[in-house]
Formats: structure tokens, sequence, C-alpha cells
């Protein structure tokens, strides 16, 4: 019986062999596709020599993305096996790669994908929200970087590299108005110096206005979804024969709105948006706000000497925020949803209806993340090459929860501290055994210690309000990774490679929390661990008016840290998985058919499995129709289920065409179409809680003048409105949120 998995693999490489034998077109010689830089494997390389799955994104994709304001999670579904959602709005977006990733609302959860920016790991999710602005590019790196990048990555790296200072005289300013009282200021500069030194300066305001109605009387967030995100990077470079520095500060100041449920926004029994439901309107009782306010550094030294290059990278990343938001979504209470009754309630009853009220915040104080890498890197000619370092994290704050709704807010809060250090020594070293093979193999080695403490408030206990109960744990972590590649050139423009490599997250610790909203007990999970098999090509052909990578891949994951969300306890819990299995495919194809077209196809399939029969997740509270078996105990048995928010297929398709004029100015029209399908959104399979395939489109329509130095263009995002649930409140009613309807604007660019 032919293996599948072998069969994927001679699949991608008949294609890509197929299409490199494609007959070139007639055509200039210089219109080629640029050679693409990455530094997946903290070197500069080009993307065809780097044995794993890389993708990027820049230019005018990301131009296109972030005209209308959109935050990190624009880039959700651009890449391939690429999926960014999130409960908590623009501030804590969640990162799956292969569909693999961690579904945790608290402010300690960790993530199986780690975000880098510019050097520094941004460990705390809220980190991980930064605004994308004055990037040279994003990459995307799938599959475990357990050796170079470390624990909490056997998912992979999402990478950022800010456009560094140099002694050129050049900046550029972005303006952009458009709907929903939108508007988008952006530019860069670096500052005339001279010298040893240069600098760069960029900022980025992004706002939009409250457009959504709360029709609720007297409410205390008449009008919501609204926000304004202002952030700045300065940047310092000195530069004096082999040694340099590179000093950067950054800011962010988020005012805004937390994620908007939507109580009763399914209709029972399907996953259809209820047809009384009104993008922009709702009804809620609860108070709706949130602030975000994150300040950082870097240092970041290299020495260049004959043999070596040495490396030093020093941050310091701080965030002070702070959510609350109405949870169930609503503001009547009929307190009956989890029983059929409920779905006999008339329709336009629904909507606004919740089984009973939930409000809370959350908030990090003291908040304080400290990281130190020093990394040499070998320079001398030869077969051989290696690099070597040691890393180290500290990091710790102060988490404070709030229940606004079942006594006073003083006396219904717990503050939970957290500190987490980490160490690790790694290297890698790779061997140009011919001038056509390559092997590469790496480790690492890691310690890992996390210490958490909670103290509860709960006026339910004692009347006078001053209870007191603490509750903690500690985790102690230690464990190697290590990766093996192999680079065989089947000429000098098509690369063939395989990889397998380790990774793994550190162990999780979730509070105990409040007895009146998310309570629970305090759980601990043991560190997960993966293993991934990767088989991959790349080539350029056609005269380079072509290039395609694709690849198949196979992991495994031990003890995975499964979060689950809600059902009937209203709860936060996390279990280890005893087995999850994925399996895929991933394509990339940009393509140059004739002058001044641009066309890129991208796509994956992602098969996720759990495989634990005795994995189960507490049942829904909100009168959901559930497609699992029921355990004894009345939850749903999971074996069998995809991962959460892992959609098995995604598509990408861009396209270019410029119109040149003869005066040397430019008519261009630029679109993007991404698709995923449908996707479980807690563990357990339901009808209500599964979220619909998506298909978003975006055009872009300009002119470009006087060699390039302006550009006016007009855009619009979600040209076809679509609009559809994508996360869920499953323990009070069918609530939800959804996506971002459609938006336009105009734009204004100019280069000095």
């Amino acid at each position: 019986m032919t293996d599948p998995k072998l069969s994927r693999a001679k699949l991608a490489a008949s294609l890509a062999l197929a299409l490199a034998a494609w007959p070139a077109a007639a055509q200039d010689n210089k219109s080629q596709l640029d050679t693409v830089t990455v530094t997946a494997q903290r070197r500069v390389e080009d993307i065809k020599d780097v044995p794993a799955a890389v993708t990027t994104i820049s230019g005018d994709a990301l131009d296109a993305l972030n005209a209308s304001g959109q935050d990190v999670r624009m880039l959700s579904g651009r890449l391939p096996s690429l999926n960014i959602e999130s409960s908590f709005g623009r501030a804590f977006p969640r990162f799956y790669i292969r569909g693999y990733g961690n579904t945790d609302f608290h402010l300690n959860a960790s993530q199986p994908v780690s975000l880098i920016y510019d050097d520094v790991v941004q460990e705390n999710p809220i980190l991980k929200g930064f605004p994308v602005f004055d990037v040279k590019a994003v990459e995307v790196i799938a599959g475990p970087q357990g050796t170079l990048f470390g624990r909490n990555t056997p998912a992979g790296v999402v990478k950022f590299d800010s456009v560094a200072p140099s002694q050129k005289q050049d900046g550029y300013v972005s303006v952009g108005i458009g709907n929903l009282s939108s508007y988008s200021l952006e530019g860069a500069a670096n500052l005339p110096l001279s010298g040893d030194w240069a600098a760069r300066i960029s900022v980025q305001d992004q706002h939009r206005g409250n457009w959504v109605t709360n029709t609720f009387p007297d409410a205390q967030t008449p009008k919501t979804e609204g926000f304004t995100d202002l952030a700045l990077r300065l940047q310092a470079l000195y530069k004096n024969g082999d040694f340099s520095a590179l000093f950067n500060i950054h800011h962010r100041d988020l005012d805004g709105s937390p994620r908007l449920f939507r109580a009763g926004i399914l209709v029972p029994g399907t996953n259809d948006l209820n047809p009384d439901f009104d993008p922009k309107k709702v009804s809620f009782d609860g108070k709706n706000e949130q602030k975000v306010k994150a300040t950082g550094g870097s240092v970041r030294l290299k020495w260049d000497l004959p043999d070596v290059a040495i490396y030093s990278i020093t941050g310091i990343e701080t965030v002070q925020p702070f959510s609350r938001g109405d949870v169930d979504g609503g503001a009547n209470y009929t307190f009956n949803f989890a029983t059929p009754p409920a779905k006999l309630l008339p329709l336009n009853q629904q909507l606004g209806t919740a089984a009973f009220p939930v409000e809370t915040s959350d908030e990090l104080h003291g908040h304080r993340q400290l990281s130190q890498e020093v990394r040499v890197e070998s320079k001398t000619p030869g077969p051989l090459s290696w690099q070597t370092g040691v890393f180290a994290f500290d990091e710790r704050y102060t988490w404070q929860a709030i229940d606004y709704i079942n006594c006073a807010p003083l006396n219904c809060q717990e503050f939970t501290h957290q500190t987490n250090r980490a160490f690790a020594v790694f290297g890698s070293v790779g061997y140009q055994l011919t001038p056509d093979f390559k092997l590469s193999a790496g480790a690492r080695y890691t310690r890992d210690k996390k210490t958490l403490n909670s103290t509860a408030v709960d006026a339910t206990v004692n009347s006078d309000g001053t209870a007191l109960h603490p509750s903690g744990a500690s985790t102690n972590d230690s464990k190697w990774t290590w990766d093996a590649s192999a680079v065989y050139s089947l000429d000098k423009s098509t690369n063939v490679y395989a990889k397998v490599g380790t990774g793994f997250r550190a162990s999780a610790v979730i509070p105990a929390g409040l007895k009146e909203a998310f309570g629970g007990t305090l759980l601990t999970a043991s560190p997960e661990t993966l293993t991934s098999y990767e088989l991959g090509i790349k080539s350029d052909f056609w005269n380079r008016r072509a290039r395609l990578s694709a690849d198949v891949f196979s992991y495994d994951v031990k003890n995975m840290q499964l979060t689950s969300v809600g059902g009937n306890a209203n709860s936060n819990s996390v279990q280890s998985i005893n087995k999850v299995t994925g399996r895929g495919i991933e394509l990339n194809l940009d393509l140059l058919p004739i002058d001044n077209l641009m066309i890129h196809l991208s796509g994956s399939i992602n098969d996720t499995k759990i495989k634990d029969p005795n994995a189960t997740a507490g049942p829904c509270g909100g009168g959901c129709t559930p497609l699992n078996p029921t355990a004894p105990s009345g939850a749903y048995y999971l074996n069998g289920n995809p991962l959460p928010n892992a959609p098995k297929y995604v598509g990408n398709f861009n396209l270019r065409y410029g119109f040149p004029l003869s005066d040397g100015s430019e008519v261009y029209v630029y679109t993007d179409w991404t698709y995923r399908s449908s996707v479980l959104l807690p563990l357990y399979k339901s009808v209500e809680f599964t979220g619909k395939p998506l298909t978003e489109g975006g055009l872009r329509g300009g002119y470009i003048w006087n060699n390039g130095k302006y550009e006016v263009a007009a855009y619009v995002r979600n040209i076809t409105n679509k609009i559809v649930n994508t996360g869920d409140i499953d323990f009070n009613n069918l609530t939800g949120f959804i996506n971002d309807p459609r938006t336009y604007g105009v734009q204004f660019k100019a280069l000095f």
C-alpha cells in the first residue's frame, strides 16, 4: 500500500519539476522576480537555500493590508498555514501555524507560535499586538524552531524586521481617510546625521470611530468598536570599522474597545447569523473599554571580526493593558438557555438576551521582560559554517482580574503574580559535503522556571469581603531540542530539502480564578513536545519569471496543552492531551507572466487530529447542538476532533498589474483574496459553534508619478461585506463575535 505522505511528497516534487520545464515566453530579461533574502536561520540567506518552509510578505501587499487600519490579524490567511484570531480585539492576537496554537485568553497564556520583533522575543500575548509599520518584511517560519529561537516555538515563528537607519536622507509620509470615521497617518525618515551615526524615526497613528450603537437605554457604553492606536519607533545606528550598535526605543498607546460580544447572534440548530442581526447595533448593559500602553527598547551590538561575527542583543519590554468588557453581550436575562425551551424563543428576542450577566476586566501591573542573547557566527570561507550562543530571559508581572457583577468590585478580584526565568545554550553547524549537497544540524538546551501565586478576595465566602484565598504553583522544566536538515541542488535554480526537528512549550499554570466569574481550581500542564518531519522543494525558473516553494509535513505533539474556555461550568481550564497529529501541504507560487503583471498564489492543507480517547471538554451552557459523544460526566469526548481555529484549507491570491504611461508615471490595480475553510471554535464539535468558511477580498487602484515619488490610491477591504461568526462565548446563550465589515477609503503617499 502506498504511503500517503510519500505520495504527497512525490506530487509536490512533480508539480515543481513540471513548472520548471514550462517554456519561457518572449520577454525582456530585465523583467525578473527580485531575489528574496530571509533571516530564518539567523543569517541573511537566499530563501531558496533555507531548509525550512519560510514565507514572506512586504511591499505592495503590506501597504494594501495596512491602508484600512487593520492590526496584525490582517496577516491571517495571507501566508500558508497562518491563522490569527483574538477574543480581546487589537490587544491580544493568538497565532496558529499549521493548525497549532492556543485559545487561552489569560494574560499569562503561553503560545506555541513565537513572535520576534527586531530580534527580541515578545513573550506576553499583549506584546504580540504591537502595530506593524515601517517594516522591510514579515517572515513566517513554519514548524519547530527549537534550536535557534528556543522554547515556546514548536509551531513556528513570526518575525518582523524594521527598516534600519542609514545615512541616506530619505523617508515617506502616508495619509489615509476612510469610512467608519477612520484615518491613518504613517511616516518615517532618516534623520540628518553625519559621521559614524545614523538615526530613523517611524510613526503610525490609526483611528476608527465608534461605528456600533448600543441600543440599551442609559447604556454605560453608548457606542463602541472604535480605537485610536498610536505607535512610535526611534532607532540610532553607530558604525565604526568592525563595530556597530543599533539602539531601538518604541512605544504604543492604544485607546479603544475590547472584543464586542453579541448575545443571541446565532440561530439555534444552525451556524447562521440571526436574520435580525445588524452589525451596527447591539444591546448590552455593561461597560466596554480597553487601553494598552507598551514601551520597550533594545541594544543590538555587532563585532565583525575577520573569522567570526559576535552579536549581543539586549531587550527590555513593558506593557500595561486594561480591558473591561460585557462578556455575556446582552442586557436581558432568562436563565434557561441550556434547556430546549430556550430554542423556542422568537429569534428577535434571542438577540441581546443571555442566561446571566458577566462583566469582567483584566489588567497587568509592574510588567517587565528582560532578555539577553550573545551569539557567535563563523565567517571563514570553506565547507564548514557554524553558530553558537547563550540566551537568558526574565519576566515578571501582577495580573489583576475583577468581576463587576456578583459583588462589589473591590470584593470580587484576584491578584496573580508570576515570574518566569529561562536560560539556554545553543549551537548549529552546517557542512557543504559537495557543491550540490549540504547537511546541517543543531541543538539547544533550555531551563525554564515559573512561579505563580494568586490571592483572591471572594465576598461570597466571608460576608465582610476580606477573606483571602491564596494558591500557587511552580514549575521547573529542562529540555533538549534539536534539528537536522539536508539540502540538495538539482540545478543552479532548484533545491530540494528534508528536515526533522523537535520543539517544546514550557509548562503552563492557570490560576484558580474568581469563583463568581471563570472559576475553577488552579491547574498545571506539563511541557508539550513536538517532533516534525518536512520535505520541500524551492525553485526559480522560467528565466526567473516564476518562483515556487512547496512542502509536505507531518508532526506529532505529546502532552499538548489544550485550553478549554467556557462551557456550562463557566471556567477556563487546561489539560494535557496524550497525542495530537498534524499533516499537510503548503505551496507558494509567484509569477511574472508578462511585464508589469505580478501574480501570487499560495495555499495550504492542514489536517490536525486529537488522538486521546479520554480527552473531554465541558458541555456548552448556551443551548448548542453537540456533535461529539457525551461522557458519563456530561462532558464531550474530543477524540478525532481537529484542533480549534485550525482551518483545513487556506488559500490566497494576489494580482498587481501596472499600466506605464508615456511620461514615466504608472496607473496600477492590485487585488488580493483569501479563503479559509470552516473551523471549530471551541474544542468540541457543535452545529452552532462551527465557524463558516470565509472568503475576503481587497481591491486597490492608484496612480504613481514623478519617478515613483508620489502615489494616490483608493482601496476597499472585504469587498463583498461578508460577515460570519469568528468566535464564541459558549457558556451563555449563542453569543459570538464577527469579522470586520467592508471598509474603504483613499490614501496619499509621498517619498522624500
